[in-house]
């Protein structure tokens, strides 16, 4: 089998001849390719020679969202919306965006009928010195009611585009060794997406509860436009996709899940499985009291786990909640990769009980959640691989 066949098995149930391991490298690479502090018998190699000579899977979880063709790409990036090679799509607004770029922050106005709306981004040498592959919002949409109006226009008048060539474009680029995901929102549902992306999570509760029908107008408006998203993609030369990520039980707390997230949720991963698609969602943060809902979502992998010590809930315990319904991709928790915070018998414990708490290991898929910091040892990747190789083969659900 190669990787690519390797990671549909761990995607699916199905069987194997190995255990997938399939770690975010990029932010590591970035970094240390900028620094000059790549392992020594990689320092002249590209992010795929190390992943080929490392025998693993090219993870194309997440966008690279600093690889962009037109700077105006960053245009759109505080207001909630990602443009960059890896996204399939293109968002445009029909009306008057001003945009300016100074100092490693780029500043967008958004000019209605009801007032203009302002947002910046920043990314700056540091952020790059540190492999981040995402710009920072320093100023949201949403400053107070009187944005409502103004709000509900700039989504109303979204236009999205297929970019489906760019398909075949992460497709070569991952080769053998990965498989192109399908990126449809950063968030899972209309309300998410405000809690998230336009407002502080302070400011988003009160909202909640001062303005509910200026808010409920908002989100019917996004709604909109991430129904034209997610038609557009629905219709991509896609197997896999990922939508929603980041949870957190208590900013989006189960009844808030329930009521706000899981019904879009459903919706979407029920038409998606209609075509015979598969739908990931970015897991990374405190799952607990959440698997319900995961479940109830009807998602078929949960995508960046990030386990105890750094969360509540072990391996173990997720594993043993979603049974064979939804599968793992993730289970290693960052900081076991710094010595600086677990020494190396923490760390072989870890694996051992790690390994042990994956039974056959089919229905999962392993990585470092949510990526393998810069100031990883390598001798833990390393090790962590040869681990994954010595399980042997997956049988795959019965």
């Amino acid at each position: 089998m190669n990787y690519k066949e390797r990671i549909f098995a761990g995607l699916t149930g199905g069987a194997s001849d190995e255990l997938p391991i399939c770690p975010r490298l990029d932010l590591w690479y970035n970094a240390n390719k900028r620094n000059g502090t790549l392992p020594r018998e990689y320092k002249d190699a590209t992010l795929f020679q190390i992943i080929e000579d490392l025998d693993i899977g090219y993870n194309t979880t997440i966008p690279n969202f600093m690889d962009k063709e037109n700077p105006l790409d960053e245009a759109y990036r505080a207001l909630g919306l990602f443009q960059c090679n890896d996204i399939f799509y293109s968002l445009t607004f029909d009306m008057d965006v001003r945009t300016r770029s100074e100092g490693g922050e780029f500043t967008t106005e958004y000019h209605t009928p009801h007032g203009i709306i302002t947002t910046r981004s920043l990314y700056n040498e540091k952020m790059a010195q540190d492999g981040i592959t995402i710009s920072h919002v320093s100023e949201k949409a949403f400053k107070s009611s009187s944005d409502y109006d103004a709000l509900c226009y700039i989504f109303d008048s979204a236009v999205v585009t297929p970019r489906y060539e760019r398909v075949a474009r992460m497709a070569e680029a991952s080769g053998e060794r990965g498989v192109p995901i399908g990126w449809i929102t950063s968030t899972a549902s209309p309300m998410h997406y405000v809690q998230k992306q336009l407002m502080g999570f302070e400011q988003f509760f009160f909202e909640m509860f001062d303005h509910e029908e200026e808010l409920n107008k908002l989100t019917a408006a996004i709604g909109g436009m991430e129904d034209k998203i997610f038609d557009v993609m629905l219709n991509a030369p896609l197997d896999v996709y990922r939508m929603g990520g980041n949870y957190d039980s208590m900013m989006q707390n189960p009844p808030f899940f329930k009521d706000y997230i899981t019904p879009n949720f459903k919706e979407r991963a029920r038409k998606l499985h209609e075509k015979g698609k598969i739908l990931t969602s970015h897991t990374d943060g405190e799952n607990e009291g959440l698997l319900g809902e995961y479940m109830d979502c009807e998602i078929d992998m949960a995508e960046s786990l990030c386990p105890a010590p750094m969360t509540n809930l072990s391996v173990r315990e997720v594993r043993e909640f979603f049974g064979d319904k939804i599968g793992i991709w993730g289970g290693i928790p960052s900081l076991m990769m710094l010595p600086g915070s677990y020494s190396e018998k923490e760390y072989d414990a870890y694996l051992g009980e790690f390994f042990d708490s994956i039974g056959d290991g089919s229905h999962f898929i392993i990585s470092i959640a949510d990526t393998v910091p810069p100031d990883a040892d390598f001798d833990r990747i390393k090790k962590l691989i040869r681990r994954a190789k010595d399980f042997g083969p997956v049988p795959g659900k019965k």
